[in-house]
This record gives structure tokens, sequence and C-alpha cells, in this order.
């Protein structure tokens, strides 16, 4: 049984004030003054982000799904797990459904919660909800407009190769693939 981690100081920090920065088509920044600990002010910008979901899908027990996308903030091919933004009102498993229908052509027969990430605590809000898939069955891609992807089958011994050797190197797709290699067995 393992430890609990430290607990210590009350370190909240108290909005005093908060105003929209700007507000785009899908993410939104904020810049609010905070009370500190210690009493001070500050100033803290902040991502909203409506949030995600990415998908583990398993062809069999040692083949999973994977994309190649290119990015344009940082001008290259990814290699990810399928993953999407979570629309308003809708369920993240809803949207995990979705996005493995829309952008890897698959229904799954089950379904199971892995873990939850909080990808960029230092500047945005945003969550991402990791599912297991399984049981898949081929249904056809439905991209979204302007949406272009290639998806492939890997082992997943391959892809926790490709994480060590840089060939991964997006982090919510790191932390899937690791997280699984370290506890999926168990989960």
């Amino acid at each position: 049984m393992s430890s609990a981690p430290p607990d210590g100081p009350d370190f909240t920090e108290h909005s005093l004030s908060s105003r929209l920065a700007y507000d785009g088509g899908l993410l939104k920044l904020r810049r609010d003054e905070v009370r500190l600990p210690d009493g001070g002010r500050s100033w803290r910008e902040y991502v909203n982000h409506p949030g995600a979901v990415m998908v583990l899908a398993f062809l069999d027990p040692e083949t999973i799904l994977l994309e190649r996308q290119y990015r344009f903030p940082r001008g290259r091919h990814y290699i990810e797990l399928p993953a999407g933004k979570i629309e308003p009102s809708e369920p993240p498993l809803e949207t995990a459904k979705r996005e493995l229908v829309e952008e890897c052509g698959y229904e799954a027969s089950e379904w199971w919660k892995i873990a939850r990430l909080d990808p960029c605590i230092g500047y945005s809000d945003e969550i991402i909800e990791l599912y297991g898939a399984r049981g898949l069955t081929h249904v056809g891609a439905h991209l979204d407009q302007g949406e272009h992807l290639l998806t492939f089958s890997a082992r997943l011994a391959d892809a926790l190769d490709w994480v060590r050797d840089g060939l991964i190197t997006d982090t919510k797709t790191a932390f899937g693939i690791l997280w699984w290699a370290q506890f999926g067995a168990r989960a």
C-alpha cells in the first residue's frame, strides 16, 4: 500500500477579479487578479478549454489504433492516440465514442474509464479523460471538415518503444501508452 503525499500549508490563491481577455473559436483566455497566500496580489492568465477525451482502442490485447496527424503550431506530423474536444453538454464517454468513429472508423462493444490527465496546469484548465475500448467493429471514418489524418494499427510494444525513442512526443499520447504499460494489466 502506498503512502499519502505530504500535506502542508495552504497556498490557495483567491480570485479578486476576472476578465475575458480573448474569446476564440476553441479557446478563451482569461486574466484574473488573485490574492496570494501571503496577502499580496498578482495576475494569472490561463486558457479556458472545453475538455477533451483520448482513447486507447484495442484491436486485440497487443494492438492499438494510432493516428498520424500534422499539427500546425509545431509545424510537423505527430503520432497520437485518437482524441477530441468535448462538445457543450456532451458527456465525455459519448465524446470518446464519437471520436473513435469519426477519426478511426470503429465502434467498440466495451468501454472503460482509465485515467484523467491535467496536461497544462500552469496555463490551462484543460482536462483529458482517457478511455479504453475493445471489441472493435469497423464502420468507416467520418472526419470533420478540414481534418486530415492517417489511422493505423501498431503493436503496443512498438508504441512503447516509440515513446522511449522520441518518435512519440505528444504528452497525452505518451501518458496513455506509459500508463497502460505500467498499470494496464492490473486495471
